[in-house]
């Protein structure tokens, strides 16, 4: 009697645990789509996913992350931003402007996250920055307010500079929005812009031409999926017609371009993470504020300086958080 009534103990107490045990196991694994224009994953993703691990996320084990990237492709955006849909995730991390688009187009209940997209006030993607109603809030970068102050850098590395050529996306509607911004303070710095319009790969090389023909005296671009996929062609066009270079990213530089100047992107996805978890977490979209860029940085290479026959004044040397010798 007394060993089945021990027996019974036993079995009851394995039962109980298991009963225990069993929701434990059972993590939600979240889906998080991720939507980019861009042809691959690079140190960007990485700072993004870091963000989450900082943050309790492990891929695996409570989250999950679908890619979804266009290759440059901007024609495929809206029907990859679908495919997120489909696949039913609980949040859609964009990009850039036009991948906000895309996944805006494709869902207006999914919360949507910016991880740097343009002016998201000015194009429409929010309502405000404080209250962004709808499903898309995330990090603005407000590209076209730094326009001056790049310019302003490259004319002080090319003293004598008169005209710059801006190499764009013409098939990219948002960096219209930039050009126009970018001629009204050239025009306050007295400088003549050169528009370098391409919409494809094939377009580049034949934009170089132009800008060297005309006598363009420095290469200003403006950052989008199609510039970003072909950013060693543009480095390596900008180093052969010796055209110093002033780019938003750091990468470019890291690559072989002459200087950059723009926000911290690794910083802004990695505070993208932020908006993942506060809204599995139950916040709103519509009242989650947009946040702004805090950190900068002005990148120069001094290995492309020399290359091209440029010396860059000691002053704004000094000037810079990081010099690549």
């Amino acid at each position: 009697m007394r060993k089945s009534l021990s027996l019974l103990i036993i079995i009851v107490a394995l039962a109980s645990g298991a009963a225990i045990a069993e929701p434990q196991q059972r993590t939600k694994v979240h889906r998080i789509g991720y939507l980019a224009s861009a042809s691959g994953l690079g140190p960007l993703e990485e700072a993004f996913r870091q963000g989450l691990r900082e943050l309790g996320y492990v891929e695996g084990k409570n989250i999950a992350i679908e890619y979804r990237l266009a290759q440059g492709k901007l024609d495929r955006l809206v029907d990859l931003a679908a495919e997120l849909v489909r696949l039913k995730v609980d949040i859609i991390i964009v990009q850039s402007t036009l991948d906000a688009f895309a996944a805006r187009r494709a869902t207006t209940t999914i919360p949507i996250v910016m991880a740097a997209s343009g002016d998201a006030v000015g194009t429409g993607l929010v309502a405000s920055l404080a209250r962004p109603g709808g499903n898309v809030t995330g990090l603005t970068v407000l590209a076209r307010e730094l326009s001056g102050k790049r310019l302003e850098l490259l004319k002080e590395a090319v003293p004598r500079l008169s005209r710059v050529a801006v190499l764009w996306n013409a098939a990219n509607p948002d960096k219209a929005r930039d050009l126009e911004e970018t001629e009204v303070q050239a025009r306050a710095l007295g400088l003549r812009l050169q528009s370098l319009e391409v919409r494809g790969p094939n377009d580049i090389e034949s934009a170089f031409r132009a800008a060297t023909s005309k006598g363009a005296g420095a290469l200003f671009t403006l950052t989008d999926a199609l510039i970003i996929t072909h950013q060693s062609r543009i480095v390596e066009l900008a180093a052969k017609g010796r055209l110093p270079a002033m780019h938003e990213q750091r990468e470019f530089v890291e690559a072989g371009g002459l200087m950059s100047y723009g926000p911290n992107d690794a910083d802004l996805f990695r505070r993208a993470a932020t908006y993942v978890d506060k809204i599995l977490k139950g916040a709103k979209p519509s009242e989650l504020p947009v946040e702004q860029p805090t950190r900068f940085e002005f990148v120069i290479n001094l290995k492309t300086a020399k290359k091209i026959g440029l010396t860059i004044p000691p002053e704004l040397l000094v000037r810079a958080d990081k010099v690549i010798k």
